[in-house]
């Protein structure tokens, strides 16, 4: 790995800080393969670059009328 590229690695708790989110909101991302890992000597590394970059998509319930023209189908 270049030396650039280890400048680019953050801890996931450095990561939560960055987005301004918990640890177990970034652990979530990570586990739902929305961010990728970097394993060093047994410690997980995030590429900063990867962690400002990344837009949460829209997530929640559906209004209530999309929800009952979905149920009708």
């Amino acid at each position: 790995m270049a030396a650039e590229e280890l400048q680019d690695l953050i801890t996931q708790a450095e990561a939560a800080r960055l987005r301004g989110v918990s640890r177990e909101a970034i652990y979530g991302l990570v586990a739902r393969g929305k961010l990728s890992v970097t394993e060093i000597g047994g410690q997980k590394f995030l590429r900063r670059s990867e962690v400002e970059n990344y837009t949460p998509g829209i997530g929640g319930r559906p209004p209530f009328k999309a929800r009952k023209k979905l149920s009708k189908k």
